[in-house]
């Protein structure tokens, strides 16, 4: 048994994470986005969501007994992108269970950290039958997408090879490979579906029972699929037959169509929720002039609809407020307007060329009457320009004391003790 975890927990070091073991574990440097290629690579399933607080759990996958595997907390950066169906998403649109894929670094700065702070060293660690590499120190994610969402960014699919049926559910098994061929490497997977597995086709969605009845699949045994080019959802539910890690097929999409068609749902969906919260950004640089005036330089946040970057134009009204890493509010329950600084943007520039993840590219130059505490060069606000809604934040939501980041719910004593 020792040999296998030893085993196992070398499987996880140098298959299921990106970083290998020797190297060293990457942390963001404060007014600087982080290259993607350095974070840590994970996958697991969604077990818990704070999402007012932008933290969650995930049940990571290793090479040990799946279902022992204890959830892991961890902690979206201020810039960090959230993308579920192929679109931008905040945590609240991601049902729990599903698998999601993380690329995260080590906490910025561990003294104001939302979820526990681990040694630097803790994915090497084994952690008996969960064996290593299921709760690693690099918990604050950079990058969380669910299966469609990581197949659309990296190009690839998955291609249904034979479909095992008995009483509307079974097996399939599907190899996860490039959309358009070539060498590149296919890892084949056994996962199970059921009769609430959704199969979406152009602007229909069907049951499995359909499926049968078109006689595309058969009602009993096996039948080959031949390579079908597909989309999965993956979700994880407990097996049965002593099965350690075996993940379930919650969605089918059988074409382009039923894809982006669930993309722009999920757009939308983001669209209007960024548009009642404001777009979060950072301060670069403060040009301080005569009585409370100043020039604000700020970068906004990247991962978001491009529709929503083209409300930032010169001479737009604005307004501009302070909130926490968590993007919460930070005045109190009269609302993120009260507080905030108005003024319009004088300038707008785009930078040339590829920009890092979390980053939009894109800079204002803001010009005020009132500087607050809250608005510094480092620091993190959202932005409204003037055609956006002017709403209240739900009680959730927002700090009463900008100074007191122990003013959460919950707090961080719910988390397991490391």
């Amino acid at each position: 048994m020792k040999t296998f975890f030893v085993l196992c927990s070398t499987l996880v070091v140098l298959g299921w994470c990106t970083v290998q073991a020797d190297d060293e574990p990457s942390r963001p440097e404060a007014g600087k986005f982080p290259a993607l290629e350095e974070s840590l690579s994970y996958r697991g399933e969604l077990v818990f969501v704070d999402h007012a607080n932008r933290r969650g759990s995930i049940r990571v996958q290793g090479a040990g007994m799946y279902f022992r595997n204890a959830p892991h907390p961890f902690a979206m950066l201020p810039y960090g992108v959230v993308r579920h169906h192929g679109a931008p998403a905040d945590l609240r649109d991601i049902p729990l269970g599903t698998v999601l894929h993380v690329r995260a670094f080590l906490p910025p700065d561990p003294k104001i950290s939302a979820v526990p702070v681990l040694p630097v060293n803790n994915r090497q660690k084994n952690a008996g039958y969960s064996g290593a590499g299921t709760a690693p120190a690099e918990n604050h994610v950079l990058l969380l997408e669910d299966e469609p969402s990581h197949c659309l960014r990296e190009g690839k699919v998955w291609r249904l090879k034979e479909v095992d049926v008995k009483n509307n559910a079974g097996m399939i098994v599907a190899s996860l490979e490039p959309k358009d061929g070539g060498d590149g490497p296919a890892n084949e997977e056994k996962m199970t579906f059921d009769a609430a597995t959704r199969v979406w086709r152009g602007r229909e969605c069907l049951a499995i029972e359909d499926l049968i009845a078109e006689g595309i699949w058969p009602a009993d045994g096996k039948k080959s699929l031949d390579g079908q080019a597909v989309l999965l959802g993956i979700t994880w539910k407990p097996t049965p037959d002593g099965v350690f890690t075996r993940f379930h097929i919650s969605d089918i999409w059988l074409d382009d169509v039923s894809m982006q068609r669930a993309t722009r749902n999920q757009t939308e969906t983001h669209k209007a929720f960024i548009r009642s919260r404001w777009m979060p950004a950072w301060i670069d640089a403060v040009e301080y002039g005569k009585f409370g005036r100043a020039t604000v330089t700020a970068t906004l946040f990247g991962g978001m609809d491009e529709s929503l970057y083209v409300d930032f134009q010169k001479d737009v009204p604005t307004m501009i407020s302070a909130v926490e890493n968590t993007l919460k509010h930070t005045h109190g329950a009269y609302g993120p307007a009260h507080m905030a600084s108005r003024g319009s943007i004088v300038d707008v520039t785009k930078a040339d060329g590829e920009v890092p993840l979390g980053s939009s590219g894109i800079q204002i130059r803001f010009e005020t009457d009132l500087i607050i505490e809250g608005i510094r060069p480092g620091r993190i606000v959202r932005v409204r320009p003037g055609n956006w809604p002017q709403v209240q934040v739900p009680r959730e939501e927002y700090l009463n004391d900008a100074s007191s980041l122990e003013e959460r719910f919950p707090t961080p004593a719910i988390f397991p003790k490391y």
